[in-house]
């Protein structure tokens, strides 16, 4: 995950400079937020591939000498079904139609949505 990490770190690179850039130059403060937030999601995500590499260490397709055969094995866990993605999505609704509604509506869809995520977070963890 190390190309990665770089690849996201450049990304946010970019947008850090053009935020820089277009706070000094535009008159714009929403445009300006929008590209800091998405140097801060691209920081994240580059962030994340950074713990990801230090913690599992090198993938064969990082060496230069990796060859097919050091990927044999089984492959990841894969997840059976989970209730948690209906529960999610019916949260987003509730917290999008609350914005129209009413505060009651939104309340009532950002606690689904926090039960949704929390679900998704905390489904596979060990319990001790």
């Amino acid at each position: 995950m190390k190309v990665e990490t770089y690849l996201f770190g450049g990304v946010a690179l970019f947008f850090v400079l053009t935020a820089t850039v277009y706070a000094v130059f535009a008159d714009d403060p929403a445009g300006t937020a929008a590209l800091f937030i998405a140097f801060l999601m691209a920081s994240l995500v580059a962030f994340f591939l950074a713990v990801q590499h230090r913690r599992a260490g090198g993938r064969p397709e990082d060496r230069r000498d990796g060859e097919i055969a050091d990927r044999a094995g089984p492959v990841d866990f894969f997840p059976d079904g989970s209730p948690w993605p209906p529960v999610t999505a019916l949260g987003v609704t509730l917290t999008a139609a609350g914005v129209v509604l009413g505060l009651w509506l939104f309340l009532i869809g950002s606690g689904v949505l926090a039960a949704g995520v929390s679900g998704f977070v905390l489904q596979y963890a060990r319990r001790s």
